[in-house]
C-alpha cells in the first residue's frame, strides 16, 4: 500500500524493515515543537510494534552529542528531525560500527551518505515548506505499520494530528495552509476522523485569549486602532453590539461564539482594516486555513495546531522535553499542567525578549541586520524572538536578521530568520549558517529560510562579517 508520500516509500521501507530487526536501539530527537512531535510519533509507532527503546534529546546535534550517543552502546540509533546536517559525522561512527543509524529529517544534509535515510530534500521535496520532521516521522510510522504487520490502529494514520501540529510549528504553512507532502498528511487526517480543515479567523488564541486579548495581540496582521491598543480592542467589541461575555461576565473566546457572532466580528474586522488604510493583501489573510486536532477538548491549547506547538515549544526549551512528550502522548493532567505553567514562563521570557529588541535595536550591515542579546535572552528562544522582531519599528523585512545569545563560557547560539521574498531572490541561510560558522571554528545549518549555527565566544563579529558577504553573494 503506498504512503502519503508515494517518493519517500522506499526510503521508508528500508528505514522500516531495520528498525523492525534491530536488537538495541536509541530514539534520539530534537527539543523544538517539530521534534516532539517527531520523537511522539515515532515513539508510538515503535511501541505499536512491539519494540524496546530509550529516547534522549538533544538541544544541538554536534559531533560531541553524537559520541554521547555512540557510547549508550545501541546498535541502531533513529535520528529524527536531525541528524541529515550531521550526517559526515554519524557516518564515520557508522564505518566505525559503533551503530547502524536511520534518520527521518527535513534539513539540509550534509556532504555524506548512510543507506537508511529518510528526508524530502532526496526526492525533490521542499523540507522547509512541504514536509516537516514530523512528517518524515509520520511516513516512517506509516511504513513501520506495514512492515511489522501488527494490530496498528489506522496503520499509525491517527498520528497524522500530530504530524501536523510539527508542521505549523515549524512554520511550514504558507500563507496560513500546508501544501505539498503536508497537504496529504493532512487528508490522511482527515479520514482518519482526527483533524479538521477548515476556514476561519487565522489569529493566534482563537481558542484559549479572551476576544480582546485575541485582538490585541492579533501581531500577524496589524489593525490600528485594535492591535497593540488593549483599550482599542475593548471598544472595538462594545461597539458591535453583541453579547461577547459569558454568565460571569467574563469575555467569551472566540471558538464559543456561534457562526453568526463570528461573521460580525470578522467583517467588522474587515471593516476596521479597510478604513485604516491595511494594504489588502494584509486583509486577505485575516481569514485562512485553520487545523483542529478533533479528540482534544474545545477551549484548550491541545485542540488548536498552532497553539498546541507553541505549548510544546514552551517544554523543551527550557530543559522539559520529557513534559512534552508526555502531553504528545496523551497526558492530560500532570503533564499538561506541567506545560501550562512552563507556557506562562515561555510567554513572559519571548515578550521580555522582544522588548529588549525594541529598546537595543538591530545593527545593520550591507546585506544583513543582527542583534547580540549576550545573556539577556535565553539561547533556545533567541530564534523565536527574532521572527517576532521582524516587521517591529527599526527592523527591516527586506533584510534576514540574525540573533545572537551566549549558550555558555565558550559558545554562542546564533538564529537566523529570513521571508519567502527574499527566499525567491536566492537566500539560503542554511549555506549561509554552515559556512559563516565553519569559518570562525563552529558549525550550523538548517532550512534556507530559518537556520542556525554555534561559534566560539568572541568570533561573533568575524561570523557577522562572514555572514554578511554571504548573504551579499546570495542576494546581492
Amino acid at each position: 500500500m503506498a504512503g502519503p508520500v508515494p517518493d519517500l516509500d522506499a526510503r521508508a521501507n528500508a528505514c522500516a524493515n531495520t528498525i523492525a530487526d534491530a536488537d538495541s536501539m536509541v530514539l534520539a530527537s530534537h527539543i523544538d515543537a517539530d521534534g516532539l512531535t517527531s520523537a511522539a510519533i515515532a515513539t508510538t509507532a515503535l511501541e505499536r510494534a512491539g519494540l524496546s527503546f530509550e529516547v534522549v534529546f538533544k538541544e544541538q546535534l554536534d559531533a560531541t552529542e553524537i559520541a554521547s550517543i555512540a557510547k549508550r552502546e545501541y546498535d541502531t540509533v533513529l535520528f529524527t528531525d536531525f541528524g541529515s546536517g550531521q550526517l559526515d559525522v554519524i557516518a564515520e561512527h557508522e564505518a566505525a560500527g559503533d551503530f547502524t543509524p536511520v534518520i527521518a529529517d527535513h534539513h539540509q544534509p550534509a556532504d555524506a551518505d548512510t543507506e537508511y535515510h529518510l528526508n524530502p530534500l532526496l526526492e525533490g521535496i521542499d523540507g522547509a515548506s512541504e514536509l516537516s520532521g514530523a512528517g518524515a516521522s509520520y511516513v516512517l510510522a506509516r511504513a513501520l505499520a506495514e512492515v511489522v504487520d501488527a494490530d496498528v490502529p489506522q496503520a499509525n494514520r491517527d498520528l497524522a494530528g500530530l504530524a501536523v501540529v510539527g508542521a505549523v510549528g515549524d512554520m511550514q504553512a504558507v500563507d496560513g495552509e500546508l501544501v505539498g507532502a503536508n497537504e496529504a498528511i493532512v487528508s490522511e487526517g482527515v479520514e482518519a476522523g482526527v483533524l479538521h480543515e477548515g476556514t476561519d479567523l487565522t489569529l493566534y488564541g482563537k481558542q484559549t485569549r479572551p476576544l480582546p486579548k485575541l485582538l490585541e495581540y492579533a501581531s500577524e496582521i496589524r489593525i490600528p486602532g485594535v492591535s497593540n491598543d488593549e483599550s482599542g480592542a475593548v471598544r472595538f467589541l462594545d461597539e458591535l453590539g453583541l453579547d461577547l461575555h459569558d454568565e460571569a461576565g467574563e469575555w467569551r473566546t472566540w471558538v464559543s461564539l456561534s457562526d453568526d457572532e463570528k461573521r460580525t466580528v470578522a467583517s467588522a474586522l474587515v471593516q476596521r482594516a479597510v478604513e485604516r488604510g491595511v494594504p489588502a493583501s494584509k486583509i486577505d489573510r485575516l481569514v485562512g486555513t485553520t487545523y483542529t486536532l478533533l479528540a482534544e477538548p474545545e477551549g484548550t491549547e491541545l485542540r488548536d495546531a498552532s497553539e498546541f506547538s507553541t505549548l510544546l515549544n514552551a517544554t523543551a526549551r527550557y530543559e522539559r522535553a520529557d513534559v512534552g512528550l508526555a502531553v504528545c502522548l496523551g497526558d492530560r493532567e500532570d503533564g499538561l499542567r506541567r506545560a501550562r505553567t512552563l507556557l506562562q514562563n515561555h510567554r513572559r521570557n519571548l515578550s521580555e525578549g522582544l522588548q529588549w529588541v525594541k529598546n537595543n535595536g538591530v545593527t545593520r550591515e550591507e546585506h544583513l541586520q543582527w542583534f547580540d542579546s549576550g545573556t539577556e535572552i535565553r539561547d533556545t528562544i533567541v530564534g523565536i524572538v527574532a521572527g517576532m522582531a521582524v516587521g517591529v519599528e527599526g527592523v527591516d523585512r527586506d533584510r534576514p536578521i540574525v540573533a545572537l545569545a551566549r549558550k555558555n563560557d565558550e559558545e554562542t547560539k546564533v538564529s537566523a530568520r529570513g521571508t519567502g521574498p527574499l527566499v525567491g531572490r536566492g537566500l539560503d541561510l542554511s549555506v549561509v549558517m554552515r559556512e559563516a560558522s565553519q569559518a570562525v571554528g563552529g558549525d550550523g545549518g538548517g532550512h534556507n529560510v530559518a537556520a542556525g549555527a554555534t561559534v566560539p565566544a568572541g568570533r561573533e563579529r568575524d561570523f557577522v562579517e562572514h555572514a554578511d558577504a554571504l548573504v551579499g553573494d546570495q542576494i546581492g
